[in-house]
């Protein structure tokens, strides 16, 4: 399978502990910077629609601004309730302080 990266923000814009909205073609997505390293979720809570860009990062999770459910932001796993689905993550890579998230390597 031929991968696909597109470049979504500079890397400089994700701050550490912070959320940074951003698009990958049609879908919202939502970057952090936890421990150095960028990850990257769909931006929608599985509960409530809300974006999660609005929300509070606490150490390797993000709060839900709307309902107070949390994902943990690497694996993208559900962890608090009401939330029990969990978010899409996607595969980030960071050349050159740019972000690029893999379009197939949605998980």
């Amino acid at each position: 399978m031929k991968e696909n990266w597109v470049c979504v923000a500079a890397a400089q814009d994700v701050r550490e502990g912070a959320t940074l909205q951003g698009r990958l073609g049609d879908e919202p997505v939502c970057l952090y910077r936890i421990g150095g390293r960028i990850y990257a979720t769909h931006d929608r809570c599985t509960h409530g629609r809300a974006s999660l860009a609005d929300g509070t990062v606490r150490g390797e999770e993000i709060e839900c601004a709307l309902h107070k459910g949390r994902f943990h932001v690497p694996s993208g796993k559900a962890v608090g309730l009401p939330c029990v689905r969990d978010v899409r993550t996607y595969s980030v890579k960071v050349e050159n302080d740019a972000v690029w998230l893999q379009v197939d390597g949605a998980r």
